[in-house]
């Protein structure tokens, strides 16, 4: 069991609340661009749902895949004395710009492009914010600084920007794209506005005072044997590799599965409220059990939820891809929504704990001096899981014709990730 700090200080420095202000940004982005409306405007777009779930899955597997190579090369530079908050500046800005180019575009090419350049600048802009917890708090604290975050995101960013957008699809009809390119907009300009905490307030107090003598790839390669050497951090970030690839499919391909079935959009949009709603003080209650008994503890009750969710997810797809069309296929539909708003409560309960509990998890296990090159390398194992997830939910579709599939073959990758935190809780004991 990991050690409990009952002293632990209630209230945040302004430092920890402006870190925590950048994930109304991050969540903003996840839910309007990734999850709710641009899987299920870009589908319209295309014409048919289900080549629009391959062609996003695909988007978004070119898009890990880039970042992974990315990730490590600006983990080694970030760490260098008064650069991380330079290249989070550069990459969270002109992420807001791409997103704000999704107004403009027109047909599903341009749609598609300006998804994936803005998704790059997201996922680049991630890896520096992330590191940055090291910086803004101390290891005592890391769990409850981290979920608090991913709570303030979900009420502010996702839930708050989830909300207007739908109103203004709900008014101006959900077929309307000017209401559409209306929540594209507000979500640019989301960004832009609370990037400025951050920018303001955040200071990068560590740094690695070797900087790059042994050159960049040298680096790099000393930091990977560093890891791997490391028993705790092998069996974690192999773990993370794992389990992280479901959730984050889950994530990016919710909308797109509930579109592919054919669920209606309002619905979906609802569903998506409920689970924003659900989780921000679950996010907390993660962190609070984390700091009070065992965070791996917590990962693995996380998990367990997950693959219930993939179940039910199988479950309410194979009732509506298999129905016979009439009547059957309405009350199929009627099932399977009902089981929809059971999945978006307990997705709910588990997204933003196990998301904010795997990054507090990892930073109280490396060196602060090198945080942004670890944290290069953490992110790398998520881009790759990244690649699997949403590639194996096309490609399972494809051979199949079935969505169901897709969502139930990623059982195995939550199953992995449980049996090597498992069989790491001794090294886990030993990094605390």
């Amino acid at each position: 069991m990991e050690i409990t700090h009952p002293t632990i200080k209630a209230k945040a420095n302004k430092a920890e609340r402006s870190w925590m202000l950048y994930d109304l940004t991050t969540n903003a982005y996840a839910t309007i661009i990734l999850t709710a409306i641009f899987p299920i405007y870009f589908n319209a777009v295309v014409g048919h749902s289900v080549l629009g779930l391959e062609l996003k899955g695909f988007a978004s597997s070119f898009v890990m895949l880039l970042t992974a190579f990315l990730c490590p090369i600006l983990g080694a530079v970030g760490d260098l004395p008064g650069k991380k908050k330079r290249y989070w500046a550069i990459f969270a800005f002109s992420g807001a710009a791409l997103t704000l180019g999704l107004v403009f575009a027109s047909g599903w090419q341009l749609l598609l492009l300006f998804f994936v350049l803005s998704n790059i600048a997201y996922n680049c802009a991630f890896l520096f914010y992330d590191s940055f917890i090291t910086d803004v708090t101390t290891p005592e604290r890391m769990h409850r600084v981290s979920t608090q975050g991913f709570a303030v995101g979900y009420i502010g960013g996702g839930l708050v920007t989830l909300i207007i957008s739908a109103v203004l699809l709900f008014t101006m009809g959900t077929s309307n794209p000017l209401a559409v390119k209306l929540s594209f907009l507000l979500t640019a300009l989301w960004w832009f506005v609370f990037n400025i905490p951050m920018l303001r307030n955040v200071k990068q107090v560590h740094s690695n005072p070797r900087g790059l003598d042994r050159g960049l790839f040298r680096e790099l390669w000393a930091t990977l044997k560093d890891i791997w050497a490391d028993k705790g951090l092998r069996f974690y970030v192999l773990a993370y590799f794992f389990y992280i690839d479901g959730v984050s499919t889950v994530i990016t391909m919710a909308t797109s599965y509930g579109s592919a079935l054919g669920l209606s959009s309002s619905m979906m949009i609802l569903a998506l409220i409920l689970t924003q709603t659900v989780a921000a003080p679950f996010s907390i209650i993660f962190g609070r059990l984390a700091t009070r008994f065992n965070a791996i503890r917590m990962l693995l009750i996380a998990i367990a939820i997950y693959v219930i969710i993939c179940i039910l997810g199988f479950e309410m797809g194979r009732m509506i891809e298999t129905a016979p069309s009439g009547p059957a296929h309405g009350l199929a539909i009627s099932h399977g929504q009902m089981i929809f708003w059971i999945v978006a409560f307990m997705v709910g309960m588990v997204q933003g704990g196990i998301q904010a509990l795997s990054r507090s998890q990892f930073a109280r296990m490396i060196p602060t001096e090198r945080s942004n090159e670890y944290f290069g390398f953490f992110n790398i194992f998520n881009r790759f899981a990244s690649i699997l997830g949403p590639a194996l939910m096309a490609v399972t579709t494809l051979m199949t014709g079935f969505s169901s599939f897709g969502i139930l073959s990623l059982i195995i990758l939550f199953f992995l990730g449980a049996l090597l935190l498992l069989g790491g809780r001794k090294h886990f004991q030993e990094a605390n």
